[in-house]
């Protein structure tokens, strides 16, 4: 039922970090209007797909201790068939390198990267913006791994405006700690103390300033193993959260990271990465 030769070169879904990350707002819906800076990272899992001709979606390796049918991979697929009502179907594996409950993106990554995979290998051909429309039902994050692009977002982060030099964010090299935690999204939103009314900035100012982060005071009063490794950062240089967290980062020439991971508390992650303004997923589409 698979067709060997759409498994035979992984798609990458590659890891973001929020540059910065302001709450300028609450909706009547209870979603809050966000700006925020996506770059993406060569941190990235790999997403194996073979074809089916019977329209099962299948899911091999994933995340552990995902249940496959809440995996996003899997739903990202079925939505694909059934918003086009294709017929065939997928075996989907996915070997995870970014961590999840990290505020890197991974499963918005993933699921992305399936909905760009398989509008390819289905033959399907929706355009990016309905592939985009389609991730963020699955998503908040989902449509800036469809597209591609280092972006702006406002809304929920749904709207986006791609970054090209000399907007687009610098390619630093930078140094993620993540602490052995899991921090739940939903509960820092919903948190009575987290800041929901910052000015709204523009580019021009997210590039002379650099922003900062609404969620990092709720985040360290809740997550105290954040606050430790925010503040171990924070003494080689200036440490930043992305998204609600747990992973934390700052600018670091490799020389300089490896020195400082050569210092790494018990229980961190270290994770040495280059900045990437755009997707190594569009490479893989081209060819």
């Amino acid at each position: 039922m698979s067709d060997g030769l759409s498994s035979a070169r992984p798609w990458p879904a590659p890891a973001k970090l929020n540059l910065f990350l302001h709450i300028i707002g609450r909706r009547p819906d209870g979603y809050h209007e966000l700006q925020t800076c996506f770059q993406f990272v060569d941190l990235c899992d790999e997403v194996t797909i073979a074809v089916r001709d019977d329209g099962t979606i299948r899911r091999g390796a994933g995340a552990a201790g995902v249940d496959p049918e809440q995996d996003l991979c899997v739903r990202a697929a079925r939505a694909l068939q059934a918003a086009t009502g294709t017929r065939r179907g997928a075996d989907i594996s996915v070997s995870k390198r970014i961590p999840m409950g990290a505020g890197l993106g991974g499963g918005s990554s993933d699921a992305a990267t399936c909905l760009v995979a398989l509008n390819q290998l289905w033959d399907i051909n929706l355009s990016v913006d309905e592939l985009a429309a389609l991730g963020l039902k699955l998503g908040a994050d989902v449509p800036v791994f469809v597209r591609g692009r280092a972006a702006w977002a406002e809304g929920v982060g749904e709207r986006l405006t791609a970054l090209y030099p000399p907007l687009a964010p610098n390619e630093h090299n930078y140094l993620i700690i993540k602490p052995n935690v899991f921090v739940s999204t939903r509960d820092v939103f919903q948190d009575p103390e987290l800041t929901r009314d910052t000015p709204p900035i523009t580019i021009h100012g997210f590039l002379a300033t650099g922003g900062g982060n609404d969620c990092l005071p709720v985040v360290r009063r809740r997550y105290p193993e954040v606050a430790r490794a925010v503040d171990w950062l924070s003494t080689y240089g200036a440490a930043r959260l992305t998204g609600t967290g747990a992973c934390i980062f700052m600018v670091c020439e490799p020389a300089r990271a490896r020195e400082i991971v050569g210092q790494l508390p018990a229980g961190y992650e270290a994770f040495m990465v280059r900045g990437l303004n755009d997707s190594p997923l569009l490479e893989r589409l081209a060819a």
